[in-house]
């Protein structure tokens, strides 16, 4: 018989999301269990944002001030149209407990939870581990895991490739996918995605620019596309310039370059004459230059929702159930939103015998609040003061805009607009 271990929570997917999750409920002393199949952490990553909301999450996990010492902090949003500046929302004129963005790499706050699950919690991230499948068995969900080994190819010129090198078996209480959008869990609850209009496709690069960047997110507005700027340090930025979608482009991510070289490439001064056509294009009033590249990708994003978060004592957070345009960063942060909210009901399940009903709440919680940021539910529509550009393009606005919930609500507010 197969060896099986026991868990209160298994959480499959050691993003920011499967960690933040993890980490809530290590710090109630619930006994949690976290397996990615990647071999470790990514060296480097998507720059990420985090929202208002996010921070003070962070903070009553006492991470706040080390996010703030690695990132950069963004005090405003502004919309462009061309060489105009047509609206702009001051976070630090909003009753917000953290009226700021932070911008970091994703892999900084990565390294951030995992530390702190490991040397505080005692919670370590098994790497290398893939979920094979799922079955309920008892009150309880049995997991089986395939655990990865690099093995060798070929005699002359070897070759590399994960195997499988062991089968094994976790018994939970509850299983958490936070897996991202090519989830295992997902497909594994039988449940399926709903679109919500065309997938949008972008290039990326993250460059260092002369002169000093203001702390400012801009997005720009540019025929059918949405384009966004966004500082990482007084010097560096990353911009997302929004392109047609290539016939048979495979789904985010389809390339990734990463490191910076000594000698400059052809690749690099092939992305730098690009750069500059999209800068003269879109946003001639840029005044920095294009200098060293850092980090560059072509990314494809789908605006989806899964049917369901989740059923029995399997349920989703993050990517696994939603994706959207990623110009606001929504679905990372609203995902950390809904690891604590998933890990605080579990919490009151194991805890104090409070019922499962509490996670079809959850459920129809998250549904509820998709439906409204992908526009399903609900529209952006004038409180009698938006200007008319911004009564033009307030559909567009509600995916580019940081912020979720009731933050959502007063960042509309100065631009004279509210989601019914």
């Amino acid at each position: 018989m197969m060896h099986e271990d026991k868990t209160e929570v298994l959480v499959v997917g050691a993003g920011p999301v499967g960690m933040l999750t993890a980490l809530v409920l290590a710090e109630e002393g619930i006994e949690v269990k976290v397996i990615d199949q990647e071999f470790q952490r990514a060296a480097r990553s998507y720059a990420c944002v985090l929202h208002p909301r996010t921070l003070r999450i962070l903070h009553r996990l006492g991470l706040s001030a080390e996010v703030l010492q690695l990132g950069q902090r963004v005090d405003a949003v502004a919309f462009y149209e061309g060489p105009s500046r047509r609206a702009e929302v001051q976070l630090a004129k909003l009753p917000l407990e953290f009226p700021f963005l932070v911008a970091l790499p994703q892999s900084a706050l990565e390294e951030l939870l995992e530390r702190r699950l490991s040397e505080q919690r005692g919670v370590r991230v098994q790497w290398n581990h893939r979920l094979a499948a799922l079955h309920a068995d008892d009150g309880a969900v049995v997991a089986t895991v395939e655990r990865l080994a690099e093995t060798a190819k070929g005699y002359i010129v070897p070759s590399w490739e994960w195997t499988v090198d062991k089968t094994l078996q976790t018994r939970a209480s509850f299983v958490v996918g936070a897996d991202g959008h090519d989830s295992k869990v997902r497909p594994a609850l039988g449940l399926d995605c709903e679109s919500f209009g065309a997938p949008a496709s972008f290039e990326v690069f993250e460059f260092t620019s002369g002169g000093k960047l203001d702390a400012e997110m801009r997005v720009v507005f540019h025929g059918d596309t949405a384009n966004v700027l966004w500082p990482l340090s007084v010097s560096k930025c990353r911009w997302s310039f929004q392109v047609p979608v290539a016939e048979g482009a495979d789904p985010f991510p389809r390339k990734e370059r990463s490191g910076v070289t000594l000698v400059e490439t052809e690749r690099d001064r092939d992305d730098r004459r690009h750069v500059e056509r999209f800068l003269r294009e879109r946003a001639p009033w840029f005044a920095g230059s294009v200098g060293e590249f850092h980090w560059s990708s072509d990314v494809q994003f789908e605006r989806r929702l899964a049917r369901q978060f989740g059923h029995g004592r399997c349920w989703l957070a993050g990517d696994a159930a939603h994706q959207t345009n990623p110009i606001g960063a929504q679905s990372m942060n609203v995902g950390l939103q809904e690891a604590e909210a998933l890990a605080t009901v579990l919490r009151k399940i194991l805890r104090e015998k409070a019922p499962l009903d509490l996670l079809a709440a959850y459920g129809q919680g998250r549904q509820d609040e998709w439906q409204r940021l992908l526009g399903h539910r609900g529209a952006l529509t004038s409180t009698g003061q938006a200007e008319a550009w911004v009564q033009a393009h307030a559909e567009r606005m509600l995916s580019c805009l940081p912020a979720s919930g009731d933050d959502l609500a007063l960042l509309l507010r100065p631009l004279g607009l509210e989601l019914r």
